[in-house]
């Protein structure tokens, strides 16, 4: 493994090379970014995932859509289309991906959600879409460049900071760290339920923020185990399952994995690369798996994430009578940063809202 990373390191130079003088070439305008009179808020990371982009996202919707009109925009990786597609309630995963079919199966029509690669003519579609709309947030927005959010919030996962990573190949950066100096609030994420200030000073040491930069701490919170929807399985009482079969298609997997531990007494953990979309023989892995294992009190456990692909999955009915359930997770912030962290919010939003 030493020698393989060794032997990468060249690749990674050149990469660097190259997204500094991308950078460069924005910083001196020679490649234009646009901004809009409208609050764009933009989400993001320097890293290839696992950081918790989607649930920071969900984080700000909840905080904004009782007060303000939102649209969410979003690449939508891993779809099937091109162009800008907006969210109904005939959309699937295939046509903008699984991260905003979740926003849109979560919140309907108490928000917008539309996917564009070019994120400029989204905006600009948005806008003239719906000309109520108060507030944007661009969902994994921090390499895109041709848009200057009005905010911008860098997420980084303390487990693997990104001040202790390394670009690839060798590390999983796909920005270099000087970027983040274009982030005016740092979140690290994934934090334990109980925050020591010892680790906070260490890890604040660490990222070494500028002046103008505040660093907040987050953490993952899971909710009740509920039914995919289209199987046969039944509100689970309060007694814990046995035996937890897991699969996974996400970047990070390890803090479900942590939690469903405590959970049951027996976890089986099935994990798939990021955003796989499911094949007849992956089903019948799973399905193998919890019909191999003797106990009967037993459940099939996925993320939010995965369900959104799983839905429209030709496959799918084979699964939908068994016990089959996924876990909602949100963000939380520690109590001494959540208020501040959700002022600033919300007084960029009402100070620069131009519609409405």
């Amino acid at each position: 493994m030493f020698l393989l990373k060794y032997i990468l390191y060249p690749a990674a130079w050149i990469y660097g090379l190259i997204i500094k003088l991308r950078n460069w070439l924005f910083d001196k305008g020679i490649i234009k970014s646009y901004s809009f009179d409208i609050p764009v808020i933009g989400v993001g990371n320097l890293s290839v995932g696992g950081t918790g982009k989607t649930p920071m996202t969900e984080y700000l919707i909840e905080l904004l859509y009782k007060d303000f009109k939102v649209a969410v925009l979003s690449r939508g990786y891993g779809r099937e289309t091109r162009g800008f597609v907006l969210a109904d309630q005939y959309t699937t995963a295939e046509q903008i991906g699984d991260e905003p079919l979740q926003y849109f199966h979560k919140y309907g029509n108490k928000i917008i959600v539309a996917v564009d690669e070019n994120r400029v003519k989204g905006v600009k579609r948005l806008l003239s879409t719906d000309n109520k709309i108060q507030v944007i947030l661009l969902d994994d927005s921090f390499q895109h460049r041709k848009i200057k959010p009005g905010l911008n919030i860098l997420l980084t996962r303390i487990s693997k900071l990104y001040t202790e990573d390394r670009l690839l190949p060798v590390g999983t950066l796909r920005d270099v760290k000087t970027s983040a100096k274009r982030a005016d609030m740092i979140v690290v994420t994934k934090t334990d339920i109980v925050l020591s200030p010892i680790v906070v000073k260490d890890v604040v040491n660490k990222l070494k923020p500028e002046p103008y930069q505040k660093v907040f701490f987050s953490y993952q919170e899971y909710g009740k185990f509920k039914p995919v929807p289209g199987t046969d399985a039944p509100e689970l009482p309060d007694k814990k399952p046995y035996v937890i079969i897991l699969f996974t298609g996400i970047a990070c997997s390890w803090p479900i994995i942590s939690y469903l531990k405590r959970q049951c007494t027996e976890l089986i953990t099935l994990k798939f690369k990021d955003h796989h979309k499911f094949k007849r023989n992956d089903i019948k892995k799973i399905l193998d798996t919890y019909n191999d294992h003797y106990s009967k009190n037993k459940i099939i456990v996925t993320t939010e994430k995965d369900t959104m692909r799983l839905l429209n999955s030709p496959y799918f009915s084979l699964l939908n009578k068994k016990p089959l359930y996924y876990l909602p997770v949100k963000t939380s912030f520690h109590k001494e940063y959540k208020e501040e962290f959700n002022k600033k919010i919300l007084d960029y939003v009402r100070e620069n809202k131009g519609n409405g």
